[in-house]
């Protein structure tokens, strides 16, 4: 064999040898990109999802409250230290620490013997002196009963006028023992100690047995029915608090007083004032609510969240708060439409409602339908199946699984 056909023959060889090698290559390579093709273009898995299963809830109309609500403070209506007028020892005590006292009871004794033989004093003075006058009345008209016999003047006018006088200062002076007789009962009035007003007792400011003065305070009655809640809310309100009021002035506005921990109502009463200056240094503004608090629920000093309804939307768009999500372009929820696919539908709450639920100024129309549950799942233009609160998803039938099988096994052999 010539050198030529030795040449060509290796030559053969070797494109034998690359055509059996590199084609399987490249048609396996064909058949990856179609696979990856496929994929880009929806036709892999995630073609024909079903429905995701969310709680829907309709948007409801209500008449909703609309409050204002502020820290306020619990202060009693009237508060008063009992201190004697008198001085002297303390005998006796009569009132419990912490018991509600009525106006008018005796509380407190002080000693009255002293005082006592003071009024006794004045009492037999004003006899003495009543007597004088007596005299000085008679002496006065037996003068002037000879002056008048047969027109003789046998007593001077000078006399007379001296008998005169003293009649009219021993009148006076019983005039003045009268008064200090009064004086006197008051002062002895004054060993008891009188409640001034209806309140609970504090604690006692001293024992029985000592001697108080009339700066020893004995104890302080706290009014606590009705009793008072004051609270501040921002300059910006002051409008809306004063044109709720002006709505109907003989119904005062409503306050409840909320518990600071669980937040429910403790009782109600009326707004019963709005201070007349704004502080200029907080930009805030005073406000005294009113309570019957006969059951004693408000105390003296408490702290309470206050709130204050100034008026009532009629018909308001009411949703459950959890369908509310917060984006960066604000708040929003997930809508369902007739299809039952969903859209980001942006809205602006106006007001909250209990404890669950908010009022919706903009963005929603009564009855339509919103997602309150498994919106983690969604996005723009998912569909859905729309279960009632408390609905779970039914179970999936032989043949969705049988689907879902078939579907799995698919996606094995294009990944490999």
């Amino acid at each position: 064999m010539s050198r030529f056909w030795k040449i060509a023959l290796a030559v053969i060889v070797v494109l034998v040898i690359a055509a059996v090698v590199v084609l399987p290559r490249m048609h396996k390579g064909g058949a990856n990109a179609q696979d990856a093709s496929a994929q880009a273009n929806g036709e892999g898995q995630g073609k024909d999802q079903p429905p995701v299963p969310v709680t829907v809830v309709p948007v409801v109309g209500q008449d909703v409250p609309v409050y204002l609500s502020a820290t306020g403070t619990v202060q009693a209506r009237n508060q008063v230290t009992v201190s004697p007028q008198v001085g002297g020892q303390l005998m006796k005590l009569n009132f419990t620490e912490g018991q509600e006292v009525k106006q008018g009871d005796v509380l407190a004794e002080i000693d009255p013997r002293t005082i006592q033989s003071q009024y006794d004093q004045a009492l037999a003075k004003l006899k003495q002196d009543q007597a004088l006058a007596a005299t000085a009345k008679n002496n006065l008209e037996r003068s002037q009963n000879l002056v008048s016999k047969g027109g003789q003047q046998y007593v001077s006018k000078q006399d007379l006028d001296n008998l005169k006088n003293t009649l009219d200062q021993a009148s006076a002076t019983v005039v003045a023992d009268q008064a200090s007789i009064r004086a006197a009962q008051v002062q002895l009035g004054f060993t008891k100690v009188i409640a001034p007003i209806t309140g609970l007792a504090g604690i006692r400011g001293v024992d029985v047995g000592n001697i108080v003065t009339t700066s020893t305070s004995i104890v302080t009655l706290t009014e606590v029915h009705p009793i008072y809640v004051t609270f501040t809310l921002p300059e910006k309100n002051l409008d809306m608090v004063r044109t709720g009021m002006a709505v109907d002035p003989a119904t005062p506005l409503i306050v409840d007083a909320l518990d600071r921990i669980d937040a429910h109502v403790v009782t109600s009463g009326h707004l019963e004032v709005i201070n007349n200056t704004i502080d200029t240094t907080t930009g805030t503004f005073r406000l005294r609510g009113l309570f019957d608090n006969q059951k004693t629920e408000l105390w003296p000093g408490q702290f309470v969240n206050a709130r204050l309804r100034v008026r009532t939307v009629k018909g308001g768009l009411v949703i459950p708060a959890q369908a509310v999500q917060r984006g960066p372009d604000g708040d929003y929820v997930y809508l369902v439409q007739g299809d039952n696919t969903v859209k980001m539908q942006p809205v602006e709450t106006a007001a909250e409602v209990g404890d669950s639920h908010v009022m919706i100024s903009k963005g929603l129309k009564l009855n339509e339908k919103v997602v309150t549950e498994g919106q983690f799942r969604l996005k723009p233009g998912s569909k859905v199946q729309p279960l009632a609160p408390g609905q779970v998803p039914a179970a999936p039938t032989a043949e969705e699984l049988s689907k879902s099988k078939t579907k799995g096994k698919g996606g094995g052999r294009r990944g490999g």
